[in-house]
């Protein structure tokens, strides 16, 4: 996986939602998922905006206005209202994804804290220094200038500086902790050994409980996350079928649909 969907999806490995360079599109992989976007969206106050690769765009507003490359569309108040309906539906589902990003870097966080609580490391604030920069670069890349922002372009850049930048940087956080807190480790696992009265399999049982106890903390966590992810899945799809209705009733929206079902090879 050299590109991050979800920064979340990294850190709790649900699979839930994820990006396969083999694909042009970001596409949501779980099973109750069949759909992928092809367009980027920007949702303002006042106005939704689709527009393409290609940098042609159809702004819809409050008012009820349609506009494609700058030129308006005249509608019924049949289409009118259909349009104002998906708007809806995008406003209220899309930030989803977000929140749903955001709760994975909290979840790596509780992972992290637990795993230095037990063995009282004291080296993990640079790695929490950098989850709260991780966070930032997440809200930074769904909300920008007011707008919230999402598609295939803002995630082939965010994938992109998360390689540059916090991949190495993690891993360097991680390494640099524990070689700083090794005296504590040393001391919390002697600790355990004596608490085991030298039983070394006793011992293993000890640590190996304390890593179930982690683990299912975490984990009662991560499956919340990937329940809503699914949850979110099926609400893509239902959007997907009201796009491909309201195309039916404009069909000058073809070109900007968000969504297209995922082909099964």
């Amino acid at each position: 996986m050299k590109k991050l969907l979800l920064v979340g999806s990294l850190f709790i490995a649900t699979g839930a939602l994820a990006h396969d360079d083999h694909d042009t599109n970001i596409s949501f992989s779980g099973d109750s998922c069949e759909v992928e976007f092809q367009n980027d969206i920007r949702i303002k106050p006042s106005e939704l905006e689709i527009y393409t690769a290609d940098n042609h765009s159809m702004v819809f507003s409050d008012n009820g206005e349609l506009l494609i490359d700058g030129q308006t569309l005249s509608l019924d108040s049949e289409q009118r209202q259909a349009i104002s309906d998906y708007s809806d539906s995008l406003r209220s589902q899309l930030p989803e994804v977000a929140n749903i990003a955001l709760e994975g870097v909290k979840i790596a966080g509780v992972a992290i804290e637990e795993v230095a609580n037990a063995f009282n490391i004291q080296g993990f604030d640079s790695i929490n220094e950098l989850m709260t920069d991780i966070e930032v670069e997440v809200e930074n890349t769904f909300y920008q200038q007011g707008a919230f922002v999402m598609g295939q372009q803002s995630f082939n850049e965010f994938g992109e500086n998360f390689e540059s930048h916090f991949d190495e940087q993690i891993e360097s956080a991680v390494e640099s902790a524990m070689m700083q807190s090794m005296g504590s480790i040393l001391m919390a696992l002697g600790s355990e050994l004596m608490g085991s009265g030298g039983d070394m399999q006793a011992f293993e049982q000890r640590m190996e409980n304390m890593g179930a106890q982690i683990e299912q903390k975490v984990e009662q966590q991560a499956n919340q996350l990937e329940k809503r992810a699914d949850a979110l899945c099926g609400n893509f799809s239902t959007i997907a079928e009201q796009e491909q209705q309201l195309v039916q009733l404009v069909p000058e929206l073809k070109d900007y649909q968000l969504f297209s079902y995922k082909q099964n090879n």
